[in-house]
């Protein structure tokens, strides 16, 4: 059954209409948005969906096809008493952002569907936030820009769920083009649609779930944005994006920790204007050490990867691949790993091995078409 359906059972009508968002992969640029530095994303043609209708009181409903049987309820009265617990939180947070905007949404049902895995790394969490702000307002005729729907959703996240994301996963959400990544100046808040399409020069970028838990919730993601935002006060910065002498920088501080967060985060900046520069020329196989380069550079200077992540890039890289890497905030989810289409096959069946071998759940390997933003399907 599709969310619209699920609407009529439970409602007995028709929804206003259905809305989709999608997930996103990060190409390269990892931990530097919240920094206020350089993100490379595309979005995926893995979506979530929402059948949304207007009520004529004052109460949002929220179901999944996902939770089988949940259902939350939530007066908009009560929406400022803090976030309900669990996904529904994502929902009733939108809502609750839309209208501290000043945007004067009333009483809501919703239910969601979605094939964005939960917990990948993929940013399922911004892709429901999207896709509920723009059914939201459109069931109440108001139009905003894209780049300002992906800022209220992000506000929901930071202020309602308590999540300290910075603004990457919600504007890929949004404003994404088909074929095409978007590089986002997160600081001067610039943005650029990159051609990218792996399959037309013979390439394919598979995502590979790893199966292993991930939640930015748990307080590890917090925990490095406070690193860098302790290391940008020692280095009398506004944020890390300031810095561009790494050599220097690392001379001032004293701490090792701090040390390493920073050399992550500026040769990650470095490494996205690299990679923008190879997709404006069309090399992408150029990607590759790229690719590989960060992944080193966040298992072992942002440390934030897993021996999931580890295992899935290794076997990859010796099975041929150009270049892997671990895409997302990291502990688990995801990674990515570009390949000629000719050396899939092994690929894949390498990582699979290599799991196997190693005890691990096995992986889910995708080849998501790079796909558009946030939109209303019907």
């Amino acid at each position: 059954m599709t969310a619209a359906d699920v609407f009529r059972a439970c409602f007995g009508r028709n929804p206003d209409g259905v809305w989709s968002a999608p997930g996103r992969v990060n190409l390269i640029g990892e931990h530097t948005d919240y920094n206020g530095g350089f993100v490379l994303p595309f979005a995926i043609d893995l979506r979530t969906r929402v059948a949304v209708g207007r009520r004529p009181d004052r109460t949002l409903t929220a179901r999944s096809l996902q939770r089988d049987g949940e259902f939350a309820r939530l007066s908009l009265d009560d929406l400022h008493k803090g976030p309900h617990e669990g996904w529904a939180a994502y929902v009733f947070g939108t809502v609750w952002a839309l209208r501290d905007a000043g945007h004067d949404i009333g009483g809501l049902d919703v239910v969601v569907d979605s094939d964005v895995p939960n917990g990948a790394g993929l940013s399922s969490s911004a892709a429901l936030e999207c896709a509920v702000a723009l059914a939201a307002l459109d069931t109440h005729g108001i139009e905003i820009a894209p780049e300002a729907l992906a800022r209220l959703a992000q506000r929901a996240e930071n202020a309602y769920v308590g999540v300290p994301c910075g603004l990457m996963d919600q504007m890929a959400a949004s404003v994404c083009r088909a074929d095409h990544a978007l590089f986002f100046d997160v600081r001067d808040d610039i943005r650029e649609h990159v051609p990218f399409a792996p399959s037309s020069v013979g390439l394919a970028l598979l995502v590979v779930d790893t199966k292993a838990h991930h939640s930015l919730a748990s307080g590890e993601y917090a925990k490095r944005r406070r690193d860098c935002e302790s290391a940008a006060r020692q280095l009398g910065v506004q944020a890390l994006r300031d810095v561009t002498h790494v050599s220097r920088a690392l001379a001032l501080l004293d701490d090792g920790v701090l040390r390493r967060r920073v050399r992550h985060v500026v040769t990650e900046n470095d490494r996205v204007l690299a990679a923008v520069s190879i997709l404006r020329r069309g090399n992408l196989a150029d990607l590759g050490p790229l690719l590989t380069s960060s992944h080193v550079s966040l298992r072992d200077d942002f440390e934030v990867s897993c021996d999931e992540l580890d295992a899935t890039v290794e076997a990859a890289l010796g099975a041929g691949a150009l270049g892997a890497r671990m895409t997302g905030g990291g502990f688990g989810g995801s990674a990515i790993v570009l390949v000629a289409e000719d050396r899939v096959g092994t690929v894949s069946r390498a990582v699979r091995s290599e799991f196997d071998r190693r005890g691990f759940e096995p992986p889910r390997i995708m080849t998501p078409a790079v796909a558009s933003g946030a939109a209303r399907e019907r």
